[in-house]
């Protein structure tokens, strides 16, 4: 049997999970040329928050950041995490922004892209998987197209629904198939299954990601390294376990000497490990890292929150001046998530069931308030619902408004020339509208900081109450 693979999420999901995404580049640089050297199969380091962040919190352009760490790692696959139709953002985008998109984060260093929905509706993920085959034969780049199956529990998630995902994956052009375990759910003996299966089914390498929420990641990893997936993700100690992923250099020896052996070099690893604690220090000392996202929380099985949204629902519950409140939030995420049609829960639904949940706990009275995510969810703007939504829920949200059966896309116009007329005073490259296509308000400030800073005046000055905070 081929040796497992690695991939290392140190640079992303690990700080996204449990540091709410705030480790800056220049955290990263410093280490990167020793990180080259490990033989990972992939580095994760771009996607899926840190695109927001970056902009919101840190003062920095993603797409600078994707390019100086493909400088300083020539020699390793760079990967990142699109959400299909949603690209980086939290709405559904027409195909011409989906297609420069995924052309643009190609050209400037991704090589293998993962790509998801969050309802697991294919339809949202057909134009990203086309413009990632594109873009690579565009610009003559070897890329991995990598769609996930959004690994949930639910009356209607099971093996066979999850069998069946893979192969209509496979016809549409996935090279790898991904399952995304992104709160900890699939158990070691469920994975084995899993694993076994796609790889009979569907004859593609398996690439498990999955988090250590619950204290059973190592235990995934290790079944489904025995039912003979290809690649799992792990992430350096200083960042891994908890709400992260499981740490990379426990598995990295557990394998040394046997038929899976990673050929990863532990010494290498523990240096590497070093430099990132004293960034998990940092972080700490910043109050972005919090006790809670690091502890072994078996409740996770019941109500299904994902690392990265947890640790930004602490976040959201400090500054709400409601910590008291976060077991009765956490209480009333699955709840919403049944009565929402049992979407799974990751970026954007994640944000959606979980906004909903603290709004029906804060105002004491559910759906009382109901948001304009919830009701675009109801109404089919974001996909097919996996099961049928409760229906007095759905008549309080939405009332008599009509249901979408079509792919949400397909009612989208063209939209980037008009971005990008939008945006013309702060164009200074492509990239540039893309990021306001993803971000409107959040990159017109960042722009404003990027013209003052680049004349030498203090950016932050611009917007005192911004939420932007200098670097």
């Amino acid at each position: 049997m081929a040796k497992l693979k690695i991939t290392e999420t140190i640079l992303r999901d690990a700080h996204q999970s449990q540091a709410a995404t705030r480790m800056r580049l220049e955290d990263m640089l410093p280490i990167l040329d020793k990180l080259d050297k490990v033989g990972y199969y992939s580095v994760e380091c771009w996607g899926g928050a840190t695109f927001d962040s970056c902009l919101r919190f840190l003062n920095e352009d993603p797409w600078i950041r994707l390019k100086k760490i493909k400088e300083a790692m020539p020699k390793t696959k760079l990967q990142m995490l699109l959400r299909g139709q949603n690209l980086l953002g939290y709405k559904h985008y027409a195909d011409d922004v989906v297609e420069l998109f995924c052309d643009k984060a190609i050209q400037n260093g991704i090589q293998v892209m993962r790509i998801f929905d969050a309802l697991n509706d294919v339809r949202n993920l057909e134009t990203s998987i086309k413009a990632t085959k594109a873009a690579a034969k565009k610009h003559k780049v070897d890329v991995i197209c990598e769609p996930a199956l959004s690994y949930t529990i639910s009356p209607v998630h099971n093996i066979d629904y999850f069998i069946d995902l893979a192969k209509k994956l496979k016809d549409m052009g996935a090279d790898n198939i991904c399952i995304k375990d992104m709160a900890n759910l699939l158990l070691p003996y469920d994975a084995y299954n899993l694993v076994k299966a796609i790889k009979a089914e569907v004859n593609l390498p398996v690439h498990l990601h999955t988090h250590n929420t619950t204290g059973t990641g190592d235990m995934t990893n290790l079944k489904a390294c025995e039912a003979g997936v290809d690649i799992v993700d792990t992430a350096l100690s200083p960042f891994g376990n908890g709400t992260s992923q499981p740490a990379t250099e426990p598995l990295v020896a557990t394998l040394k000497g046997t038929e899976y052996d990673t050929g990863l070099d532990l010494k290498l690893l523990a240096e590497i490990a070093e430099y990132f604690r004293t960034v998990a220090d940092k972080l700490t000392k910043e109050g972005f890292i919090d006790s809670k996202i690091l502890r072994v929380d078996t409740n996770t099985l019941i109500y299904q929150i994902p690392g990265g949204m947890l640790s930004n629902l602490v976040n959201q519950l400090k500054e709400q001046g409601a910590e008291d409140k976060y077991q009765e939030v956490l209480n009333e995420v699955p709840r919403v998530r049944k009565e929402l049609g049992y979407p799974p829960l990751v970026t954007p639904t994640s944000q959606i069931v979980g906004t909903q949940a603290v709004l029906n706990v804060i105002f004491g009275e559910r759906y009382k308030i109901v948001t304009k995510e919830t009701k675009a969810l109801l109404k089919g703007e974001y996909g097919k619902l996996p099961a049928p939504p409760d229906e007095e829920i759905l008549k309080k949200c939405i009332g008599d408004e009509k249901i979408i059966t079509v792919r949400p896309a397909d009612l989208l116009k063209p939209e980037y020339e008009k971005y990008k007329e939008e945006m013309k005073e702060f164009y200074t490259k492509e990239e540039d509208v893309l990021t306001y296509c993803m971000f409107p308000q959040v990159s017109k400030t960042f722009f404003k900081w990027r013209q003052a800073h680049a004349i030498g005046v203090d950016g932050n000055l611009l917007n005192k109450e911004s939420k932007i905070h200098p670097v």
